[in-house]
């Protein structure tokens, strides 16, 4: 099953910079303008999960090895296994893909 990229803010850190290195480590992607999407409770204690829509803006696919199993591009029309709909990461990745359809029309 392929999902979104996740992690934890670090202690000074704004959520967009955790964005930032996050994407950045765990994929070797450079993410650029970004926007908040949607927050769903995770039921770690004080834990908070929190979505953001980005743009690439450089940078190859290169999974972070013992973190990451396997990160692709996928074609909108043939995307592998995703999580279940109930899920924060499953919401974000279903809102783009609608986003992209309705833009590419």
């Amino acid at each position: 099953m392929y999902s979104a990229l996740a992690g934890f803010v670090e202690p000074g850190e704004s959520l967009e910079q955790c964005v930032r290195r996050e994407v950045l480590e765990e994929v070797g992607v450079r993410v650029g303008a970004m926007r908040y999407f949607a927050s769903q409770s995770w039921p770690f204690p004080h834990s908070l999960m929190v979505a953001f829509v980005c743009e690439w803006e450089g940078g190859e696919i290169r999974p972070q090895e013992a973190e990451i199993e396997s990160a692709n591009w996928f074609k909108v029309l043939q995307l592998p296994k995703l999580p279940s709909r109930i899920s924060i990461a499953r919401k974000l990745i279903d809102s783009v893909v609608a986003e992209m359809a309705a833009t590419s029309r």
